[in-house]
């Protein structure tokens, strides 16, 4: 299920990032696998800027091609076109030098300087499709705007962009499945109020003809409602809501389609709308219709009922299957001017069985199977029905029909506090239980010092029992608070495998001793100077020590990093100047609340990795060595290698924070002189320093041992010239995905910058290595992977192959 952050907003208002929105979420048992982005207009038209055409002139050496003068605010851009409508004085989308262009179709392509036919071109005026605006490749796209030239053309063409969380709803959680039933989760864990769209608006235009409703079966259809809306367009939808939709993964169809799409995914309500001028008698009749009756349903197929599907009827017969799938000649199409818009709650029972004889998946059927609100129908009806009226024109002609013979209410569930207590394993104050409740919807009634009695509200048809509601209470209060105990028995956890922290470091301990580190013990208390002089410490976050014994102790540090630089200036200063060690140690902070502390693991790498004798001269260390012993750490853990960014902040000089699953690790990097000259010490240090509770967290099994495969490995060099900028971890993901599973390992055997290529090129030499465990590799397998690599790095990465 994916969810609009954009859209959760809209329902409450929350400065969060989505990571720590998808955190909140998770810990509170609404699991988010995958946070991603979703932009309407690919790459969001960063880096094209408006232009104006100054000068066009044929190009001398091309017939078809024109030399340009385009003013983009700032400077003149000699530009080549080849479009057959430049001219001059027109307004144009100019894509300058490092900008992404993402084109309607084909691969993304970046702008470069370039000489096209001995002239120097400094950018590009962009067509339609270039722009993946539309189809259009006629000619440039000519602007009619007055804004200044250099404005960001997303300034003129609205964009949209929104973070997307994917979430993996378990069945018991259909309250959920929408972005209303999300945002009531986050109202508890944020303490906020929830902003419902308004429908105090809502009213009959011009009172009609309309249907009467018959319900056979009250169990089955507990609610049923509906009204008709008259003289209606059906035409596209405006943007906004095909961006809605698109950011979930549904293509927009038409506006009377996309808004019931609209409040199914937003208010977690299915709705269905009906041509009405092929509806026959003035009836609707929600009834079972005899075994063998044969109904052709939305997408054209011939059903044959088994006679126990619920079915909505007119007086000849079967216009949809209940809670699945409409029929082919009820639906709305281009022509449909009327319509009847239905409501209703269904029993979850019928809608699984009839679901599954059919083979039939749809949203409605994946909310109905699991329960709906049955006090939802008539708010989304009256939503939907100001929407398609705002959007797609008509009256709504009629009353709203709602047979309802029995409402919902609450369920009453008594809970006593000495089971909250037993079951939870710690006494929560009683005011906090309440207010957690309420703010899920629960009342909390008849209250006593020895319980209370919760009235759940109908749309919560997971909690049911005494248990269900301390679920409630635990997962909002947060299931990290409690702590765990040593004396904890089976009535309150059941077994499950440990993952023991001690263990793990002392693993880690190992492997880095085993690569000549040597551990270190610093004390915990630091100086405040540090942080004082730090630009990149917070002052306002040291943890002050009341009862300090001097003030180069009067402070629990909140790094690593200068402790350990002390060690090293100690070593240094007794000739000891080629070091590599490592510390876990625990680092402190103030927050508003209180305090926090975490465990870190830190590396330090200073002076030669290789000591000078008869065999090598000696050789300073470097980067790539401790990031390498960083790689071998994350693989120790069995945790996937890093996704990097460069860091541009104090400490470093040059570095990179890593992250997995968009969780950050920590920093790796060589240390500012002016960081390192704090503690004494004058030569240049690696540092890296890692969340090893988060290391902790994402550690998984060790991988058992595989056979070595019997088939042989095959492999294949590279030459690139690339430029500067593009990194190895660029060419190695995208050799991994062009690669595929043949793609073993890939190695970098030689780097050159010098006067053989261009000031702002490098060359790598690169080896790949390609292997198939069940069969023998053939050239034309080889050459095939070869040609995807090359071609994958030809145009995501600029590289030149040399051949």
């Amino acid at each position: 299920m994916k969810i609009s952050i954009n859209r959760l907003k809209d329902y409450l208002p929350f400065d969060q990032s989505p990571e720590e929105i998808a955190d909140l979420l998770t810990a509170s048992g609404l699991e988010v696998e995958g946070i991603s982005t979703y932009e309407s207009i690919k790459g969001g038209l960063k880096g094209v800027v408006i232009g104006e055409v100054i000068h066009c002139e044929p190009h001398p050496n091309a017939d078809k091609l024109s030399l340009t003068r385009v003013d983009i605010g700032e400077r003149l851009l000699p530009i080549v076109c080849g479009a057959p409508n430049v001219a001059k004085g027109q307004k144009v989308p100019v894509a300058i030098v490092g900008a992404t262009l993402y084109p309607t179709e084909g691969e993304p392509f970046a702008i470069k300087k370039a000489k096209i036919r001995g002239e120097v071109s400094e950018g590009m005026i962009c067509a339609e499709d270039e722009l993946g605006l539309g189809s259009s490749h006629e000619g440039i796209l000519v602007l009619d705007t007055d804004l200044p030239n250099g404005t960001p053309l997303g300034s003129l063409i609205e964009s949209s962009e929104t973070a997307v969380l994917e979430i993996g709803l378990t069945p018991n959680r259909a309250d959920a499945a929408s972005h209303l039933g999300v945002a009531r989760d986050l109202k508890a864990l944020l303490r906020k109020e929830l902003v419902l769209p308004d429908v105090s608006d809502f009213a009959v235009d011009r009172e009609g003809p309309t249907f009467a409703v018959s319900v056979a079966d009250t169990t089955d259809c507990p609610r049923y409602a509906g009204l008709t809306i008259r003289g209606v367009k059906v035409v596209p939808s405006p943007q906004w809501l095909q961006n809605y939709l698109r950011a979930i993964d549904l293509e927009p169809i038409n506006v009377i389609v996309d808004v019931t799409n609209f409040i199914l995914h937003d208010l977690g309500q299915p709705l269905h709308a009906f041509d009405a001028d092929v509806i026959t008698g003035n009836e609707i009749q929600v009834k079972r219709l005899p075994k063998g009756t044969k109904f052709t349903t939305l997408e054209g197929k011939e059903r044959i009922l088994t006679g126990e599907e619920l079915m909505i009827c007119d007086s000849k017969g079967g216009l949809c299957m209940a809670g699945v799938l409409g029929g082919k000649d009820s639906g709305v199409t281009d022509d449909t001017q009327t319509i009847f818009l239905e409501s209703a709650c269904f029993g979850a029972d019928v809608i699984r069985k009839g679901a599954q004889h059919h083979g039939i998946k749809t949203d409605a059927s994946f909310r109905f199977e699991r329960g709906t609100d049955p006090n939802m129908p008539v708010f989304a009806l009256k939503r939907a029905a100001m929407l398609i009226r705002e959007l797609a024109g008509g009256e709504i002609s009629s009353a709203i029909v709602d047979h309802y013979p029995a409402p919902a209410t609450y369920l009453p569930v008594p809970v006593a506090y000495r089971h909250v207590d037993r079951l939870i394993g710690e006494v929560i104050d009683r005011k906090e239980i309440k207010t957690i409740l309420e703010s899920l919807d629960i009342r909390v009634e008849e209250e006593t010092s020895e319980g209370f009695l919760a009235r759940v509200p109908p749309y919560r048809v997971d909690v049911t029992r005494e248990a269900d509601v301390i679920e409630e209470i635990l997962r909002i209060y947060g299931f990290d608070a409690i702590p765990l105990k040593d004396n904890y028995q089976s009535e309150y956890l059941a077994e499950h495998p440990e993952k023991d922290g001690n263990k793990l470091q002392y693993r880690i301990s190992e492997t880095l001793a085993g690569m000549g580190y040597s551990e270190i013990i610093t004390n915990s208390l630091s100086s405040a100077a540090y942080s004082s002089e730090a630009n990149f410490l917070d002052v306002e976050k040291d943890v002050v020590i009341l009862n300090k014994l001097s003030e180069e102790l009067g402070v629990l540090r909140q790094s690593l990093l200068y402790t350990g630089l002390e060690v090293l200036a100690h070593n240094i200063n007794r000739r000891q100047k080629d070091l590599k060690v490592f510390e876990f140690g625990s680092v402190y902070s103030k927050i508003e609340k209180g305090y926090v502390e975490g465990k870190r693991l830190s590396l330090f790498l200073t002076g030669n990795s290789i000591r000078e004798n008869w065999m090598h001269a000696s050789e300073p260390a470097g980067f790539p060595e401790l990031y390498a012993v960083v790689e071998a750490l994350l693989a120790k853990l069995n945790i996937p290698l890093p996704d990097v960014q460069l860091v541009e902040r104090a400490p470093y000089t040059y570095g990179l924070t890593l992250r997995v699953n968009q969780q950050e690790l920590g920093d790796i990097g060589l240390l500012e002189t002016a960081v390192t000259r704090q503690a004494g010490v004058k030569q240049e240090v690696y540092f890296a320093e890692l969340d090893w509770d988060r290391l902790v967290k994402l550690a998984k099994k060790q991988e058992r041992y595989r056979e070595i495969s019997k088939f042989p490995e095959v492999r294949r060099d590279l030459s690139l010239v690339i430029d500067q900028q593009v990194s190895f971890e660029e060419l190695r993901q995208l050799a991994i995905k062009a690669g595929g599973k043949l793609l073993k390992r890939i190695n970098v055997f030689d780097v050159y910058t010098g006067d053989k290529v261009a000031p702002n090129q490098k060359a790598y030499a690169l080896s790949f290595y390609l292997q198939d465990d069940q069969q023998t590799l053939t050239d034309k397998l080889i050459d095939k992977t070869m040609h995807k690599l090359m071609t994958a790095f030809e145009k995501n990465a600029g590289a030149l192959i040399r051949k």
